[in-house]
């Protein structure tokens, strides 16, 4: 025999050999190491499972954000459009405001002016009144200093009297 065709009896020690370690295997091994295959792939189909979970929530998160910035913009502009209408009804108030103090003021400032106008106008005529009589006495004084020029004004005003 060659070492290329083995014996029967060489067969027959391989065969149980190999059946032995079959059986050795399927008790000890193979139930092992099929339930750690089956835990990693319940662990790996759990892991997928979450990772979609993980995801949908992530999506969920998203739109979320989206709408809450949406809304928040929203919220902005309508503060920032009351913060406007706010500002543009206090400006407006205070022209108002400062229009009728203004007009206050103009009113007041004209009654002071016609006020002291009258005022500086009555002054004047006193002024003049008074100058104007001290003109006329210094005239007269000076034509009436002749006892003529006398009786010749009087004359004057009885002639002037007597037409009226």
């Amino acid at each position: 025999m060659g070492i290329i065709e083995p014996g029967i009896g060489l067969l027959f020690w391989m065969t149980l050999t190999f059946v032995i370690l079959l059986f050795l295997l399927a008790k000890f091994a193979w139930k092992p190491i099929v339930n750690a295959v089956n835990e990693r792939e319940t662990s790996i189909v759990d892991a997928l499972n979450q990772a979609k979970l993980a995801k949908k929530e992530m999506e969920d998160l998203k739109a979320d954000n989206e709408r809450i910035i949406r809304e928040a913009k929203i919220e902005r502009d309508a503060i920032l459009k009351e913060a406007r209408e706010i500002k543009d009804r206090i400006v407006g108030e205070a022209k108002d405001v400062a229009k009728t103090e203004g007009d206050k003021l103009i009113e007041a400032a004209k009654q002071t002016i016609n006020a002291e106008k009258n005022a500086a106008m009555a002054d004047i005529k006193t002024q003049i009144g008074a100058l104007s009589v001290n003109i006329a006495e210094s005239i007269l004084k000076q034509k009436l200093d002749n006892t003529e020029a006398q009786n010749e004004l009087v004359q004057n005003y009885i002639n002037k009297s007597n037409l009226n």
